[in-house]
């Protein structure tokens, strides 16, 4: 699952895979796990680029482990190693949600460290426009809307996935 933070790439990775009866797995809860901090404190203390080199090395091991639905962070498919990674593996479910949904979701939890800036909204637009010509190089593409449940989100993403017989042989 990759995409904007927000766009609910965890909660509906977490409610596939639960229906397509595989793990799930979140690269950042992996990433803070093993640095013992937030990653707000990985930004905060080692700052970006470290954190993305973290990231990668997470991912690619993630990867190797099987059926799973894994949930990316929000800028890990910008480096263009995660996404060849993730296309060898894998294949790539872009959540794609409009800004005002993006905000609506983030506006108000302080574990975006992206967005500690004096002009949060502005940074988020910025952000999404940055990103949107790299998550458009995803496989699938799968619109989110404020109205959708994530079970809705869930049956979206099957039925792009079944358009991939490679990937699902049958679900019912």
């Amino acid at each position: 699952m990759v995409g904007m933070m927000g766009a609910g790439k965890s909660a509906v990775g977490r409610t596939l895979a639960q229906i397509l009866g595989v793990p799930f797995i979140d690269s950042d809860d992996e990433i803070e796990r093993a640095a013992a901090m937030t990653i707000a404190e990985v930004f905060a203390r080692d700052g970006e680029a470290f954190f993305r080199a973290r990231e990668t090395e997470v991912i690619k091991r993630l990867l190797g482990g099987g059926p799973r639905v894994i949930s990316t962070g929000g800028g890990a498919f910008l480096a263009a190693e995660n996404r060849a990674a993730i296309s060898r593996a894998g294949i790539s479910v872009w959540l794609r949600a409009d800004l005002d949904l993006l905000w609506e979701r983030v506006r108000h939890k302080p574990t975006r460290p992206l967005l500690q800036t004096a002009d949060p909204r502005g940074t988020l637009t910025r952000l999404h426009d940055a990103r949107v010509g790299y998550y458009a190089k995803a496989d699938l593409v799968v619109d989110a809307h404020p109205d959708y449940t994530l079970p809705d989100m869930a049956k979206q993403v099957i039925r792009a996935l079944k358009t991939r017989p490679d990937v699902l042989e049958e679900i019912n």
